[in-house]
């Protein structure tokens, strides 16, 4: 279903055409049945009120920081989402729509977000010290591998090359760190296998050969049956396998672990992720997880509530403006449509240190941003779990 513009009061972007729907969060009702999912399409006033609810700013938070140096040895529990979500086809382009028109009911709900500046904004030094943005450092393999800097953002842009035969159920997905004057890096290029039982990404640093077996394989992204779990390894060797091989001094570790909740009811609206990482130490090392068996995984340390070394964050709920009467995410500018898929990671303790976004641009083109501590894999393969479908949300 189209979505439709509206140039209302403000310059305002709807971002949904849904005229009632009740969703709950895992701490509070964000929505309620008489309000619309509306977005900004113009400059964002900024306010840097502490009480100002729209503003969303990438800072360098030293509690946040101290938070992820302390999992390695306090470990921790952290509150699950508790509210429903599903996933959802792709947004179409925002038509333009009176303010005096009456919407239609729609068949899902999506975030939209607001234009504002595209600089990144260190709080503590208020917008006179923006945080820099990352470069390559070393050989990509080994780059692409490491946490992010303190101190600096990496934008990146994600394209979908649908093109070819059997592109169209199997798109190869390319990853740029953008530069200035329009340059970019190519960083990772990912492809889902064909004859898998469930959803498995290989990702690579060579975008011309996508293969396992393949010198530049890196890592993959691997579903659950349902495609509402996802786990993210690098290209080690497996502990849990009884085989022996020569690699088996390279233990394979796992990154990340990705959740989205399901809906049995199957209300179709924005997304509720957790996203389950490996702890940092003291050095900013990432903690490895190597499991031996089933119950040393993220997923399962996850659902048993073994937290140690390990942390917990979750995609941002999108905020009330009762100005706007709408429910607005500040990407900064760096995401341009309306989409379902569109998200905002970020740890509980401190929901303004927005480790990653993602978000779509074009048809084919998304934005995805991250900071410390997601490596450009993890960051990578966390984007790569929302492209794919979830049937028990569907």
């Amino acid at each position: 279903m189209k979505q439709k513009r509206q140039s209302g009061a403000g310059g305002m972007v709807q971002a949904s055409n849904i005229s009632s729907t009740q969703l709950t969060s895992h701490s509070t009702k964000w929505m309620n049945p008489n309000k619309e999912l509306l977005g900004y399409d113009g400059p964002l006033p900024f306010n840097t009120s502490q009480t100002n609810s729209d503003l969303i700013t990438f800072t360098e938070n030293k509690e946040m920081e101290s938070r992820i140096n302390e999992v390695s040895t306090e470990g921790g529990f952290y509150r699950t989402l508790e509210a429903t979500d599903c996933a959802d086809e792709e947004s179409s382009p925002i038509d333009i729509h009176s303010p005096s028109e009456s919407l239609p009911c729609p068949s899902s709900l999506r975030v939209a977000p607001s234009d504002g500046a595209s600089t990144l904004i260190n709080r503590e030094n208020n917008s006179s010290s923006p945080e820099l943005e990352g470069n390559v450092e070393g050989n990509i393999e080994h780059f692409v591998l490491q946490p992010a800097n303190k101190k600096m953002h990496y934008k990146c842009r994600i394209t979908r090359d649908r093109k070819g035969m059997d592109r169209g159920l199997y798109p190869t997905y390319f990853l740029h760190l953008e530069r200035d004057y329009g340059k970019k890096i190519f960083l990772l290029a990912g492809r889902k296998r064909k004859k898998s039982t469930t959803s498995n990404y290989l990702i690579s640093t060579d975008p011309t050969d996508l293969s396992r077996a393949g010198e530049s394989y890196i890592g993959k992204l691997r579903s659950n049956l349902l495609g509402t779990q996802f786990t993210v390894y690098d290209n080690g060797y497996s502990l849990m396998k009884d085989d022996k091989r020569d690699d088996r001094f390279n233990p394979r570790q796992e990154l990340a672990a990705v959740i989205y909740d399901t809906n049995v009811l199957g209300f179709k609206g924005p997304r509720k992720m957790t996203v389950i990482i490996p702890g940092m130490t003291s050095d900013q090392k990432r903690v490895e997880i190597c499991p031996r068996d089933e119950s040393e995984t993220l997923l399962e340390r996850w659902k048993t509530k073994n937290m140690d070394n390990l942390i917990e964050l979750h995609n941002k709920t999108p905020v009330w403006n009762d100005d706007t009467q709408s429910y607005v995410l500040n990407f900064h500018g760096r995401v341009t449509q309306a989409s379902v898929k569109n998200f905002q990671v970020v740890h509980d303790s401190d929901v303004d240190y927005v480790v990653m976004q993602f978000g779509r641009v074009a048809e084919d083109v998304f934005t995805m941003d991250y900071r410390f501590p997601l490596c450009t894999l993890q960051a990578f393969a966390i984007a790569l779990s929302s492209f794919d479908s979830k049937l028990a949300c569907e």
